[in-house]
């Protein structure tokens, strides 16, 4: 079983209103790309909201990778910001409490599942969390030009996201993409994954797990009031929507043509079914009309000699 079992977005009527779900977004900061190479987690934030844009709870931490801290041009996090920072084991218990009965979500999920089964995994945060990934939502409901999440936020929204390339404004960012999305949606989206599971506490108790520890250090201050008041989108949502299993990767031009031919298909078909569900309901309508009719002539000649 992986760490996560993705799920997707859909405005057919499949699956649990995405309204009425809750949601832990995630993003992290690392080392490097690949942990199979040596990266390592050096920052990790946990946005907790629910499908109507509530925010319910907040999380961020550095981490201390031990190993030396790369990627200092894009994330900021120098060798002397980690230090007495917790290591990963500490705060599987926090993270579990916080994934704890919701959709775990990235702003592409192929990324962070890296470094949550190479990290968290191991040291403790169980398999088989339902999981949802917003860039492949965007890809497979709108048609944009760029779907990185600054770029499609100020497309959508004509706001740019703050606290870029720390792990907690990329949360705030994703979290208020996804209820944006579920808010603005011209039909109403559901949620396709397994149903969310509740956790045990790993390592502790859930009482037990401090909520903001002074030796963790957070890289951006608390978001007061809750989130701010949604946006209306002004989108092309697609007529048909993507399979969003074709809409991950680097989504090239190429991609796209596949993703979108793919789904005019499927489209077709499902014309087909319905035409032929209708005439196979009108053909069954029509007999159990003449069932009915000659059942009724029985039970009234019935009732004639009776009389």
């Amino acid at each position: 079983m992986g760490t996560l079992r993705t799920g997707a977005l859909t405005r057919r009527r499949v699956g649990t209103r995405a309204a009425d779900l809750e949601y832990a977004v995630l993003d992290v900061e690392t080392t490097g790309l690949d942990p199979r190479e040596g990266a390592r987690l050096v920052e990790i934030a946990v946005v907790r909201v629910r499908g109507d844009g509530t925010l319910v709870e907040e999380f961020s931490t550095l981490v201390d990778p031990r190993a030396p801290v790369r990627g200092q041009e894009f994330h900021g996090i120098g060798e002397g910001d980690v230090v007495g920072a917790p290591r990963v084991e500490t705060i599987v218990p926090r993270v579990s409490q916080l994934l704890s009965g919701a959709v775990v979500v990235c702003h592409n999920l192929d990324f962070e599942e890296r470094f949550l089964t190479a990290e968290l995994v191991p040291a403790g945060l169980p398999r088989g969390l339902s999981g949802l990934c917003t860039l492949r939502a965007l890809r497979s409901q709108l048609d944009l030009p760029r779907y990185s999440l600054p770029r499609a936020t100020h497309l959508l929204s004509g706001e740019w996201p703050t606290g870029q390339h720390t792990a907690l404004g990329d949360a705030r960012a994703c979290a208020r993409l996804l209820v944006e999305m579920i808010a603005n949606a011209p039909g109403e989206l559901r949620y396709t994954g397994p149903e969310p599971r509740l956790l045990r506490a790993v390592g502790s108790s859930a009482e037990d797990a401090p909520d903001e520890p002074v030796r963790w250090k957070p890289r951006t201050t608390p978001l007061t009031g809750g989130l701010a008041p949604l946006n209306t989108w002004n989108a092309r949502w697609r007529r048909s929507e993507l399979d969003a299993a074709l809409c991950g990767g680097a989504f090239r031009d190429t991609d796209r043509e596949v993703a979108e031919s793919a789904a005019r298909r499927g489209a077709r078909l499902r014309r087909r079914v319905a035409a032929a569900a209708a005439v196979t309901g009108g053909i069954a309508a029509t007999a159990a009309g003449g069932l009915l009719l000659r059942l009724a002539g029985v039970h009234g000649g019935h009732r004639g000699r009776a009389r």
